[in-house]
């Protein structure tokens, strides 16, 4: 091996350890879900459980678009002042909060577990 092909591969070794790096702050940033202390007046309550899960238990007034369909309900999440996406642990809800923030949508919060977000409507 010579120097240039030396080069090379520590070039693409470190490329690796940075792409690796970015792979693991993603991960951990969509399983970590911001605990909200209080859900925003009038906020859309987004549950995007699957259809399944979402008929086994939900929130009062939330509505149901599992994380496959976020992207094309685009025009759902619209002109919405404040919406709170949740699922089972937060691990989807912060998924379809990266969805929407890559599409615009800037109001999103992860509220986490449905649970948790049902013991918060249920306290008001």
């Amino acid at each position: 091996m010579n120097n240039s092909d030396l080069f090379e591969f520590k070039k693409m070794k470190f490329a690796l350890i940075i792409g690796l790096v970015f792979l693991s702050l993603y991960i951990i940033s969509c399983k970590r879900a911001l605990k909200i202390d209080s859900i925003p007046e009038n906020a859309l309550l987004v549950d995007v459980r699957t259809k399944m899960e979402y008929k086994s238990g939900a929130v009062p007034n939330s509505i149901n678009i599992p994380l496959s369909e976020v992207a094309k309900s685009i025009d759902q999440f619209k002109n919405q002042d404040n919406i709170v996406v949740f699922c089972r642990s937060g691990n989807r809800s912060g998924k379809a909060k990266a969805i929407l923030d890559s599409l615009g949508i800037q109001n999103v919060v992860n509220g986490g577990s449905w649970k948790d977000v049902r013991n918060l409507t249920n306290a008001k």
